[in-house]
C-alpha cells in the first residue's frame, strides 16, 4: 500500500520535468512520498484551485511549484492555500545555462516572477533549476513534525561534510595549501 504524499510537485510542462526530478531524487532518497502533477498556470488555469484544494485534503504538507517564464505557477497555487509552496525558477532552454532552446532573459524573469509576489501571497523561491533544494526545503519543512525524518537530513548534511573534509585533505596531501 502506497504512503500518501506528503509533498507536491507540480510543473507547468512536461519539459520542466528534466529539472524537477531533481526535487523528486532528494524526496525519494528521504523517503518523503509525493504526487507529481504537469498543472499550467495559462493553459490549465481552472486546475490551480483544484490542486491546492486537492493538496489540503491529501494531507500534503508543501508544494513544490516549477516554471519558466513569466513564472506564474506557484504563486497562483500560494493564492489558493494556506500550504507553504516552494517555487523553482526554470531557466529555459537556449539560456546560457542551458543553451538547446532560446529564451530572451535566461530564467531571470522567472525568478524575478516569484520573488516578488504581492504581500499576503508569500512562495519561497530557490536558485534557477534548482529543484534538489526545493526538495530539500520541502524535506525540512516536513520534519518539523517528524524527528525521524530530521535524522535523515542530519546524516544527508554529515555525509555532504565528509566529502567536503575529505576532498580538503585530499588537496592538502597534493601540496595545496590554504589560509
Amino acid at each position: 500500500m502506497a504512503r500518501r504524499p506528503l509533498a507536491g510537485i507540480i510543473m507547468g510542462s512536461s519539459s520542466d520535468g528534466a529539472v524537477m526530478r531533481g526535487a523528486a531524487g532528494v524526496l525519494d532518497e528521504l523517503g518523503v512520498p509525493h504526487e507529481d502533477m504537469i498543472i499550467s498556470a495559462h493553459r490549465t488555469p481552472d486546475r490551480i484551485g483544484w490542486y491546492a484544494g486537492h493538496a489540503e485534503k491529501a494531507g500534503i504538507r508543501v508544494v513544490i511549484a516549477g516554471a519558466g517564464g513569466s513564472a506564474h505557477l506557484p504563486g497562483m497555487v500560494a493564492s489558493h492555500t494556506v500550504l507553504p509552496v516552494v517555487g523553482v525558477p526554470i531557466v529555459p532552454a537556449g539560456s546560457p545555462q542551458n543553451p538547446t532552446l532560446g529564451s530572451a532573459l535566461g530564467g531571470l524573469d522567472a525568478l524575478l516572477s516569484m520573488s516578488e509576489m504581492p504581500s499576503g501571497t508569500p512562495v519561497a523561491v530557490v536558485g534557477p533549476n534548482r529543484a534538489a533544494n526545493a526538495g530539500l526545503l520541502a524535506a525540512r519543512i516536513i520534519a518539523l513534525g517528524s524527528p525521524q525524518l530530521q535524522k535523515k537530513l542530519a546524516a544527508r548534511a554529515g555525509a555532504a561534510r565528509a566529502r567536503v573534509e575529505k576532498e580538503s585533505a585530499r588537496l592538502a596531501r597534493a601540496g595545496l595549501r590554504g589560509p
